[in-house]
């Protein structure tokens, strides 16, 4: 059977998309919001219409089997999913196509193309899925530098190579997408549990080099926790850390490799932290009359030790717009899953936390009432919003997201400091008021992970310029009131400005020498975290 491909421009593969009802859902939200919906749409070019540069650089004849300059190659590698790299993909612009997407079927090959890539000074792309949302696999190349651009792509490394039963842990290799991974762990009774929203087109190494958040909002939230050791290809040979439980040797090796988002080296192997599978589960959804009250809850709950593996709160706009709820209530999901007890004591407590804060839950709590009810509505919007935000931007809906972290003294202040940010800027730059929500979608003891979502209707052939105005508004009152610049969704090249301002110089000229060490031609990813040197 021929392979079902991603698709050149959108989200998922060819032929997948949002359903009629789903559609009819998002454009009645936004009708209401604006008040009505352009009745133009500009649709996206077709495979056969996208008209290519010549390729400058050509494999040598020992890489050719595993390289290709074929237009679906080079176009459906050019991009990731960001608000304006699908405007440009829109707009039929694919001037920084790859001239090669090299394939490698191994590690062995995947030095090959960095050796080949090195001696034919071309900028090298490592590629996963392509989800990325913050502009980082788009190929840049640095004129006087570079003669082409290489897109690495990983996706015949998907295997699951061993499975260490006893210390709960697999050797995985970087290209496995998310389904092909939990597939393989399943006859073990084992499961890695890391769910992006993205899970289905991204790969393990993506999200180790993003410092992917994934399903547990508590405890196990991002891919750091359950990396146990890496291996990894740089242009100055393989870099292995060592596979430990824990260690204190000094900084750890693991934690230089963890986002950095394909600039210092190519993630092929990681040993994993595993779990058993779930075997019980709890889980519903509380309503709670406003969203700082839905907070102090959630609060209460982080700072309980029950740790849930899902324990989100979604403000009463963002509800209604998820068909979570009428709009009336800010809403709590909450669920707990375990391999090894029933998880009644844990519920019940969560539960009296919320009532401590005037929250409702819906009716029983049972075994799947965390895919039911209000909980279920969410996860399911949750899941399929991205096809939405595919098609809506056919008619200038500029619909995008941003999320931060701050601790739980500062958190009231920060959330109102940005949503009136964000709305100032929304009216500035496009003229008419827009809707900014707000949920949170990871919580610690400290503080919580807010994560905002962002309405405009704008004008085609302005559409990048009114989303920047917005979202640069949103990142300068973020940055302004101490907060982080992303929380899981990596830098890449959208948040980068901000990502300066964040880190501390002296660190900054650290990771430059990291940089110089590992990677001395600048070839990797250049202008992702550092500028060339």
């Amino acid at each position: 059977m021929s392979e079902v491909r991603l698709k050149h421009f959108g989200w998922g593969r060819e032929g997948e998309g949002a359903s009629a009802e789903e559609e009819a859902f998002a454009r009645g939200r936004a009708a209401q919001r604006f008040g009505g919906l352009p009745s133009d749409e500009v649709a996206p070019p077709r495979l056969e219409e996208i008209k290519l540069t010549a390729p400058r650089l050509t494999p040598p004849a020992t890489l050719a089997a595993i390289c290709s300059s074929e237009t679906y190659d080079r176009a459906a590698h050019t991009y990731g999913k960001s608000y304006p790299e699908y405007v440009r993909g829109l707009n039929g612009d694919y001037a920084n196509a790859p001239d090669v997407v090299a394939y490698p079927r191994n590690e062995t090959e995947v030095a090959a193309v960095l050796d080949w890539a090195g001696s034919a000074a071309a900028a090298v792309t490592p590629f996963g899925g392509g989800s990325t949302v913050a502009g980082g696999v788009e190929p840049k190349i640095i004129p006087g530098r570079h003669k082409g651009a290489v897109t690495i792509d990983l996706k015949h490394l998907g295997r699951v190579v061993e499975v260490d039963r006893a210390s709960r842990a697999a050797l995985i290799e970087g290209g496995a997408y998310g389904p092909a991974l939990e597939a393989q762990l399943k006859p073990h009774g084992l499961t890695l549990r890391h769910f992006p929203q993205s899970y289905e087109f991204s790969t393990l190494g993506g999200w180790i080099a993003t410092r992917s958040g994934g399903h547990f909002a508590t405890l196990y939230t991002h891919i750091d926790d359950l990396v146990e050791s890496l291996r990894v290809v740089t242009p100055k040979g393989v870099l292995e850390t060592r596979r430990l439980p824990g260690s204190g040797a000094g900084p750890s090796p693991d934690r230089l490799i963890i986002g950095s988002e394909g600039t210092l080296g190519i993630i092929t192997q990681a040993w994993m932290r595993l779990q058993d599978r779930p075997r019980f589960r709890a889980g519903g959804a509380v309503r709670f009359k406003d969203f700082f009250t839905a907070a102090r809850a959630l609060r209460q709950v982080s700072q309980s030790g029950l740790y849930p593996a899902n324990c989100r709160i979604l403000d009463p706009q963002e509800a209604r717009n998820t068909g979570a709820s009428d709009g009336s209530a800010a809403i709590m999901v909450l669920a707990f899953e375990s391999g090894d007890h029933d998880l009644g004591p844990w519920m019940k407590r969560a539960l009296e936390c919320c009532a401590d804060h005037g929250g409702t839950p819906e009716a029983a709590e049972g075994s799947d009432a965390h895919r039911e009810g209000a909980a279920g509505r969410w996860r399911t919007a949750f899941i399929r919003m991205p096809y939405l935000v595919e098609r809506l931007i056919r008619i200038g809906v500029i619909n995008d997201t941003f999320e931060t972290a701050i601790t739980w003294d500062r958190f009231e202040a920060f959330h109102d400091r940005i949503k009136e940010a964000t709305v100032r800027a929304i009216k500035d730059a496009t003229g008419r008021p827009g809707e900014v929500t707000c949920r949170c979608t990871h919580v610690y003891p400290d503080g919580p992970a807010p994560y905002f979502t962002f309405h405009a209707l704008g004008r085609h052939g302005a559409l990048i310029e009114q989303w920047r105005a917005i979202k640069s508004a949103a990142l300068d009152a973020v940055i302004d009131g101490s907060g982080t610049v992303t929380h899981h969704h990596s830098v890449g090249r959208d948040h980068r400005p901000w990502y300066d301002r964040q880190r501390p110089p002296l660190f900054a000229a650290a990771l430059r020498a990291a940089k110089r060490e590992l990677d001395p031609q600048g070839l990797l990813n250049p202008g992702i975290l550092i500028d060339p040197a």
